[in-house]
């Protein structure tokens, strides 16, 4: 396959499900768990400092299960990005670094939960913000690849002639 087709095959989806030509749903639904999830490193980090924590220590546990939602719909709709990618080529080595990266995080935020969910309600757990500050950090390294998915090889994104009609 020449390097024209392989991009022009990154660019469209293989079915509509997976968003419109030029408008991916993976990228929109990266927000709920990068959103839910660094929330809920902030509602332990107050949680900590707080009188009573047991309103943050909920919210965070409620918070970390909605991540691990949004994580999973994310990623099926990342998955049929994925499979447009010509294996061999850099953007395929990198996305599938980038999807390795976010199972492990999903991984790390399950394992969080099910700690939380065993513990009293009365206190933070130290593990489980650990295990929250290491999945954000790695979501991050994550993000950024993802980033490079999109804005350097364009995966997903429209091409230069429809990217131009915004400028005419």
């Amino acid at each position: 396959m020449t390097e024209r087709t392989a991009q022009d095959r990154a660019k469209r989806p293989r079915s509509i499900v997976a968003g419109p030509y030029g408008h991916p749903f993976h990228p929109i639904l990266v927000t709920i768990p990068i959103g839910t999830w660094i929330a809920s490193v902030v509602f332990d980090m107050i949680g900590f400092v707080a009188e009573d924590p047991t309103p943050y220590v909920i919210a965070a546990r409620i918070l970390i299960l909605i991540g691990i939602i949004g994580a999973l719909l994310a990623a099926v709709f990342g998955f049929l990005d994925y499979t447009q990618l010509e294996r061999g080529t850099p953007a395929h080595k990198t996305a599938t670094i980038h999807m390795a990266l976010n199972l492990v995080v999903t991984v790390l935020f399950l394992v969080n939960l099910l700690l939380r969910w065993n513990a009293d309600d009365d206190e933070v757990s130290v593990i489980g913000f650990i295990l929250g500050l290491i999945g954000v950090a790695a979501l991050g390294a994550s993000g950024w690849l993802g980033g490079k998915l999109a804005y350097h090889y364009g995966v997903r994104v429209a091409d230069e002639r429809t990217q131009s009609e915004g400028f005419r």
